[in-house]
């Protein structure tokens, strides 16, 4: 392995920069913004002398260091290959060394935003099994040209790859002695090349921007930001302004409520066209590739040994149209700062979708036959949610009488949904995979492989006893909290052939009312 130190882009130093002095616009704003409406305004800063001026000389003393700590930390960030390991030396005031073995290492995901592709250069997160913090890298490389990224994965290949050789010595010599083991191992490999296999079209990036209910991120975003403010907004003002403008009639009113929404909708529509553009899936014999981004062009691999399932999700409106969106369960890794799920599809055609992922996942059955519930169970979908409301109906037909009756009409709108929910949830079990389908409002189907599911769960309360039927639970490991697919009233006799699949022996049934029977780890039942 080389011992050459290798350095950061320059440009590293003003991405730190600015990313500092991301974190201080809020402080800023609310300091520069409260001055504003004191007496005088701006003017009356600079009339009261160096004291009037005290906000903006902590202002440019920040905004200094700010400027001088990102340059300290460009300069004192070094990386090397040394001993199998990827070693990387950093800090600010006090000197830090990571050293990260090339064997944990699970992906490299390269960024190129609006800083990093006049220069040809990449941001590179290292990710590996045991990532710290939810969305946090283990280690990365702020900017660095795509040649030295390439050298990153080249060194971590051959070092994986050296890896498997000496395991390979070491188990030869635990069968056939030293002698025979001291053979040179040699090891032929065919460069394996990446192939395309889908990229998104412009009739999906558009449907995918104009379903994507980024609408209520852009409200609540608004409203979070507006919040940080609350005591500097003249709320008493806004009123009497709001209660002229009511006289203008309702229909000014609801036309201005709906521009205000139509407003964020398009804004929604545009971030959405700027997160997927050029959308595209590569693949080789080892990792999935996903490509995307407009102003922020975003790389993440998904190791094919890392996808624990895969869940597809289709809300009504892109079921009627026949479109859904697919994504990856994968154990570690994520594709933003967050823990954002990997989405392999984030919108596609079903018949579309269904040759892309038979290449993907050969071992996968992507057309099972769906076992759906008894009738028995369908009052379990509207019953509680009703349950919950005779209270509000009670009241609101007790204040608001004759008119508060008419909260009633919700009644069969829950039922309705109720069945629906009832018709659409379904489970397949084979012999190495489960497929189980429920839907909330929207419809969600996970496919598992056997031997991935970490464990299973069966619950029954007393009124499920009743009607002999129970919920089932099958999770698997994903990001930080896991993915849980969800059977919701089905069968007793289909939740015990269910656990009998996971179980084999065929020991694991449901405690019934004679009492427990054997229940070993790691399946639960509640």
């Amino acid at each position: 392995m080389s011992e050459i130190r290798y350095k950061l882009h320059p440009v590293s130093a003003l991405i730190n920069f600015l990313k500092g002095l991301k974190e201080l616009i809020l402080p800023f704003v609310i300091i520069f913004g409260a001055n504003l409406f004191r007496e005088g305004g701006i003017s009356g800063m600079f009339s009261q002398g160096w004291q009037g001026l005290l906000p903006l000389i902590i202002g440019g003393v920040v905004l200094l260091f700010m400027l001088i700590a990102g340059i300290i930390k460009w300069k004192r960030f070094v990386y090397w290959f040394e001993d199998g390991e990827l070693r990387i030396e950093y800090g600010l005031f006090v000197k830090k060394k990571r050293y990260i073995p090339f064997e944990r290492i699970q992906s490299l995901n390269y960024t190129e935003g609006i800083f990093h592709r006049p220069f040809g250069l990449v941001k590179v997160k290292v990710e590996t099994a045991g990532s710290g913090k939810v969305g946090q890298s283990e280690a990365e490389l702020t900017a660095i040209y795509r040649a030295e990224a390439e050298r990153i994965e080249q060194e971590m290949k051959l070092a994986k790859r050296s890896y498997q050789q000496q395991a390979l010595v070491e188990d030869e010599a635990t069968l056939y002695g030293p002698v025979q083991a001291a053979k040179p191992v040699v090891q032929e490999e065919e460069e394996s090349k990446t192939r395309i296999l889908y990229q998104m079209s412009l009739k999906e990036l558009l449907m995918l921007a104009t379903t994507s209910g980024g609408i209520g991120v852009v409200i609540s975003g608004v409203a979070l930001f507006l919040s940080q403010f609350a005591e500097l907004i003249p709320y008493d003002a806004i009123y009497d302004e709001v209660m002229v403008f009511m006289r203008f009639g309702y229909l000014v009113v609801a036309l201005t409520v709906f521009a205000g929404l139509l407003l964020a909708w398009i804004i929604s529509v545009a971030m959405t066209l700027i997160a997927y553009y050029q959308f595209t899936i590569h693949a080789d014999d080892e990792r999935i590739y996903i490509t995307r981004g407009l102003l922020e062009k975003k790389k993440v691999s998904v190791p094919f040994k890392r996808v624990q399932g895969i869940k597809m999700t289709q809300n009504p409106l892109r079921q009627l149209f026949g479109y859904v969106a697919v994504t990856v369960e994968s154990a570690g890794g994520t594709l933003a700062d967050k823990d954002e799920k990997i989405r392999l599809f984030p919108l596609v055609k079903q018949k579309a979708m269904k040759p892309v992922l038979e290449e993907l996942f050969p071992e996968f059955d992507w057309s099972p036959e769906l076992e759906r519930l008894p009738k028995r169970s369908r009052p379990f979908f509207y019953r509680l949610s009703i349950a919950w409301l005779i209270p509000a109906f009670a009241a609101l037909g007790y204040f608001f009488y004759p008119y508060g009756l008419w909260a009633l009409a919700v009644v069969p709108v829950i039922i309705l949904m109720g069945l629906w929910q009832h018709r659409s949830a379904g489970y397949a079990i084979a012999e190495r995979q489960l497929t189980a389908q429920f839907r909330g409002v929207s419809l969600h189907r996970y496919y598992m492989m056997k031997k991935r599911i970490q464990v299973i769960a069966v619950t029954r309360t007393i009124f499920q006893r009743r009607r002999d039927v129970a919920s089932v639970h099958a999770t698997i490991k994903s990001g930080m909290l896991g993915a849980t697919a969800f059977i919701p009233h089905v069968g007793r006799e289909a939740a015990e052939d269910i656990l009998a699949w996971y179980e084999p022996s065929g020991q694991r049934q449901l405690e019934t009312e004679d009492g427990p029977t054997k229940n070993p780890q790691p399946t639960e039942i509640g």
